[in-house]
């Protein structure tokens, strides 16, 4: 008979609760939920429910969680900062686990943890879902037939948007260093995992210029309140609370659990939820007034080791979302732009050739279909049936990355030299 995984979730806040449980859950004849663990007693009551879960499978301490193993598979969902402790009491227990990334901005946890894997034996998946989107998926096919000749340079873009730096880099869980990772590994662990993924190769050196330019408290308008309902500028201000969440609210047509909605409170939402959240938490607050220290536009230049160059541009000054990558070959070019929905071939001497990202992408789960797609390769990567893609290992290397990045922003733009 085919093996069912039974399946432990710890941390239901976006990722966890919103996008990996319902997706493993569908998966009936592959997985089990068997337990949960999240700190917010409301919210883990929604998901037993959903689950149909009994109380005692259910808790609200993670001590209690990790006294003993609760299933084969641990999704650990939680903030940034318990991502390394989580995996190695995960190892010790002899669970195989998916985390969520980034895991750590620090060198010697990396080595912790690829140590507890080879101690333990677990396996372990890192969800840097965009390895799993048809779309990057195709351009690495592309770039790997040959197609362009041989890959000289890349140059990315990654355009957070203005609204929502605002709510996840100003207001949410991710503005401080004290509970995440800096962004380039809290925004740019993507990217940085792509950027490997495409030159095939490991970064030998890196440097990074940038810092937070605009959301701070000088650059708060006249009489600005700590609060955006009580502020007189909160119907014209471009980073109102007001604007982007109750009017978008409404604008939408109240919509009960999509972002970024789901993230300020728990569903079923109503209007009036939404606005005493506003009140009572962090995203309610002036986005000049709130207590980020993240920067707000970082660009990174890198040298892999097989020659191939890359940029990378990360800012949040732009009006929408979306990441663009520019591959310049030897005998043609390749742009993915998410923002135009188009990845384009253009054979130097010959006609371009456009595949639509909408021909590409998978429906329901964010990510160009890579949520969806992670899970769908999650069995066979258990089973041992397929390589992981986004192994442990693989994903240290870009950690790496992001780490000796942010030590060069911090020393100015210093060259920093990855393996030495």
């Amino acid at each position: 008979m085919k093996k069912i995984y039974t399946v432990a979730v710890i941390g239901l806040g976006g990722r966890g609760g919103d996008v990996y449980a319902p997706l493993i859950f569908e998966k009936k004849d592959c997985f089990q939920i068997v337990a949960l663990c999240d700190l917010n007693e409301e919210k883990l009551s929604v998901f037993q429910n959903k689950f149909g879960l009994s109380k005692a499978c259910c808790f609200d301490s993670e001590e209690e969680f990790f006294k003993e193993k609760r299933a084969d598979l641990l999704v650990i969902a939680t903030p940034d900062k318990c991502h390394v402790p989580h995996c190695l009491k995960a190892f010790a227990l002899g669970y195989d686990i998916m985390t969520e990334k980034p895991l750590t901005d620090n060198k010697e946890e990396c080595e912790a943890l690829l140590a507890a894997q080879k101690k333990y034996g677990g396996k372990a998946l890192v969800c840097h879902v965009l390895r799993y989107a048809p779309a990057f998926l195709k351009a690495a096919e592309i770039l790997q037939s040959g197609a362009i000749g041989k890959l000289v340079a890349i140059d990315a873009l990654e355009r957070v948007g203005y609204a929502h730096q605002a709510h996840s880099y100003v207001r949410g869980n991710w503005r401080n260093l004290q509970v995440a990772a800096p962004m380039i590994l809290a925004k740019c662990c993507h990217d940085l995992d792509l950027l490997q993924y495409y030159a095939q190769s490991k970064c030998k050196s890196i440097s990074s210029i940038g810092d937070l330019v605009h959301f701070k408290k000088e650059n708060a308008p006249v009489d600005a309140t700590e609060k955006c309902l009580d502020c007189p500028h909160a119907d014209e201000c471009t980073y109102s609370a007001k604007k982007h969440y109750i009017a978008g609210w409404d604008y939408h047509g109240n919509p009960e659990d999509c972002w970024p909605w789901n993230i300020i409170a728990q569903a079923p939402l109503t209007r009036e939820k939404l606005i005493a959240a506003l009140q009572e938490t962090n995203y309610g607050k002036c986005a000049y007034l709130s207590d980020n220290d993240v920067v707000d536009h970082q660009l990174t230049m890198m040298t892999f080791e097989n020659g191939v160059k890359a940029t990378l541009t990360m800012t949040a000054f732009t009006a929408e979302g979306g990441r663009r990558l520019y591959f310049h070959g030897t005998h043609g070019e390749v742009v993915l732009e998410e923002e135009e929905n188009i990845l384009r071939v253009h054979i130097f001497g010959q006609e371009k050739k456009d595949y639509p990202l909408s021909g590409l992408n998978e429906k329901g789960y964010g990510h160009g279909g890579g949520d969806a797609g992670l899970i769908n390769q999650l069995y066979d990567m258990l089973s041992g049936n397929t390589s992981q893609a986004t192994s442990l290992e693989a994903s240290v290397e870009s950690h790496l990355m992001g780490i000796y990045a942010e030590e060069s922003r911090l020393q100015g733009g210093e060259l920093m030299y990855i393996h030495k």
